[in-house]
């Protein structure tokens, strides 16, 4: 285990889970045996791994990449997504950046909050990772009369073929992550 441990960097140094480190070994797996992966992933590591129950009895693995691979990751997001999801048989796999909120400052300080660190942004850029392949077309929000609201999100329909299996996996995911209500569709089609 210990050559699939460069693959995993945690904060403060804390003990990777054992399904992170099974994430892990099968990063470095696929590093050694897939020949098109292999120069992609040679210096990719993630942060951490989650496994969530979402709709269905389904369940989803969110594996959280460092902010500044994420362009690297996206480059073989679907490649790497597919391998994963034989390599976890029946489970999405879904790859979150890792953000950080910060609070707002105190009334009298001097201090600024950059617009990326507050919580709407981090928000709408966690929905937009996890939708990746797909681009959202348009956001419609509806509220209902008990004072509840709902997100509807539109995806490209051109990642159609890609995607819409995972619906139910998206709003399932970014409801534990963020306790927003969110349904997917695409334009057009009136669900």
């Amino acid at each position: 285990m210990y050559t699939s441990r460069k693959k995993i960097l945690k904060d403060k140094d804390a003990e990777p889970t054992e399904l992170e480190e099974t994430v892990a070994q099968y990063l470095f797996d696929l590093e050694n045996t897939n020949q098109d992966l292999k120069s992609d992933l040679k210096d990719l590591y993630i942060n951490q791994a989650i496994q969530m129950d979402v709709a269905n009895n389904r369940k989803a693995v969110v594996i959280y990449v460092p902010f500044r691979l994420r362009k690297a990751f996206h480059k073989i997001h679907l490649r790497l997504v597919r391998e994963l999801e034989k390599k976890f048989s029946g489970k999405d796999v879904i790859l979150i950046t890792t953000r950080r909120i910060l609070r707002p400052p105190k009334k009298g300080s001097a201090v600024q909050r950059p617009r990326t660190r507050t919580l709407t942004a981090v928000h709408d850029a966690m929905l937009e990772d996890v939708v990746y392949p797909a681009e959202i077309v348009g956001k419609r929000v509806r509220f209902r009369i008990d004072g509840s609201k709902i997100v509807k999100v539109f995806l490209d329909p051109k990642e159609r073929n890609n995607t819409e299996y995972k619906l139910e996996t998206f709003s399932g995911v970014y409801r534990k992550l963020t306790g927003k209500d969110v349904v997917f569709d695409y334009p057009g089609t009136e669900a």
